[in-house]
């Protein structure tokens, strides 16, 4: 929702309203025109989407579309946009570009179509490249070629990248900067390496303890978080993780039913929203560290619970 806000792509009408902020090199997107929105789109900022083959058009060759969403923002003649789309093809490790630039969508495999998928959007070197699960229905292998891929031209064109992902192991392996979200509100924010090293927020300690760990020994099951996820259209009052989370006896009274935590910056460049103070969260994240169960009754919890990362 929040990539497609930034990209203008929500549609707006009679029942949709879009308010507050989006600024992209300080111009505010949100207050834009869709003319001013639709000249930036490609232009400064692109996206890469979940599902390339349903991204791109089936009855147009891949080469085709490159070259159109090119000179849609280039004054260049047709031969110059198609060899740039052969130029992107190659950057992006597809063999042969001159020879694919001609094929259809369905004659990719899936790695080879988010790769077009990569050159489509890199096309006319944007300042901001956001991707939405890019790795999404794809095997391990091509999953880390994919990511190697986006991280080296990240570098090439110094574009800032937004990755939108479930897999904590596409977080630590390509964030610098990492945002945990749930049910729409910021749940916990800072470098990967505070977020991951010591971490503050009871749905982050839920995602982190649901992983696998190579730095201990397995001499536990994973804790999983209890529970399901809300509806977006009827979030819980107050905290929203607060009917799955097993901390609100720590804070006392019905404070996580009925306040919503204000996001608190308790150390530079680190930031929570949780009625927890510090010194009890640090308290916790050292028994979760150290792989002893934090959350009361995770004992009896285990193995009628659910994981979910989002």
């Amino acid at each position: 929702m929040t990539s497609l806000a930034i990209m203008g792509l929500h549609r707006q009408g009679k029942y949709t309203e879009i308010t507050g902020e989006i600024r992209l090199d300080g111009e505010d997107l949100v207050s834009a025109t869709p003319e001013r929105v639709r000249q930036l789109r490609g232009n400064k900022m692109a996206m890469i989407f979940q599902d390339p083959l349903t991204s791109l058009h089936p009855y147009y060759t891949v080469g085709a579309q490159i070259i159109e969403a090119y000179r849609v923002h280039n004054d260049v003649s047709k031969q110059a946009a198609r060899q740039r789309a052969i130029d992107m093809l190659g950057r992006v490790g597809i063999p042969q570009p001159a020879v694919r630039a001609d094929d259809y969508p369905h004659q990719f495999s899936g790695g080879m179509r988010q790769r077009a998928m990569i050159a489509m959007a890199l096309s006319c070197d944007p300042e901001l490249l956001i991707a939405d699960e890019p790795t999404t229905a794809l095997d391990v292998t091509v999953q880390a070629q994919i990511l190697d891929l986006i991280v080296d031209l990240q570098g090439e064109f110094g574009s800032a990248v937004i990755i939108i992902t479930h897999d904590l192991g596409v977080v630590a392996e390509v964030a610098d900067e990492v945002l945990v979200m749930y049910a729409g509100r910021e749940a916990e924010g800072g470098s990967a390496e505070e977020v991951f090293g010591q971490a503050r927020h009871p749905y982050t300690w839920g995602l982190l303890s649901s992983m696998p760990r190579l730095d201990m020994a397995r001499i536990d099951r994973l804790r999983p978080i209890r529970g399901t996820p809300p509806s977006l259209i009827n979030v819980p009052s107050g905290c929203p993780f607060h009917p799955r989370c097993g901390y609100p006896p720590e804070v006392g009274g019905d404070r996580c039913r009925t306040e919503v935590p204000r996001l608190l910056e308790a150390s530079a460049g680190h930031w929570d929203a949780c009625h927890l103070t510090l010194a009890k969260k640090r308290e916790i994240w050292a028994r979760l560290s150290a792989g002893k169960a934090a959350e009361p009754g995770a004992e009896l919890d285990r193995g009628v619970t659910e994981v979910e990362a989002s």
